[in-house]
């Protein structure tokens, strides 16, 4: 009784019409689309020079958060509240401003592009000060061997 239940269905199952299905499919995905409103503009909106500038320094603080996580709990910093106050804004603020400016997707990659060109600006000068650095430190390796030779 079960096999033959079993292969009734089964036979109903081919008889299922393919284009009815992908109807049903994009009804399905047609209805289940919602209209998203942009947010309105905030009346304390951050500058976008200014969004950029704390961009750039929440990028540097969460690579810092993985570089070295164990100093910055082990010495309390809350990096967020330190930008905050450098920058004078408060977090709501901030939030609110970043909330507007990604509802448009070509302002907000504008935004990243900036701050994407901020760090490599900082890492070109990051490196080129390692490179100074390294130079002295091998001249003064340098002087401490010819030290050392002469002494011999």
């Amino acid at each position: 009784m079960k096999g033959l239940i079993s292969m009734l269905i089964f036979q109903k199952m081919k008889r299922i019409n393919y284009k009815s299905v992908l109807v049903l499919w994009f009804l399905i995905c047609f209805t289940s689309c919602q209209d998203v409103q942009k947010p309105e503009m905030p009346n304390d909106l951050i500058s976008q020079d200014k969004m950029v500038d704390i961009l750039t320094d929440v990028y540097i603080s969460n690579a810092s958060r993985n570089v070295n996580h164990k100093l910055i709990k082990k010495r309390n910093l809350q990096l967020d509240s330190i930008i905050y106050k450098k920058h004078e804004v408060d977090s709501l603020q901030f939030v609110v401003s970043n909330a507007y400016y990604s509802s448009d997707l070509k302002v907000y990659k504008d935004l990243l592009s900036k701050v994407q060109g901020r760090l490599q600006t900082l890492q070109k000068e990051k490196d080129s000060i390692y490179k100074i650095v390294y130079k002295q430190d091998s001249i003064k390796d340098r002087k401490k061997r010819a030290e050392l030779d002469k002494k011999k």
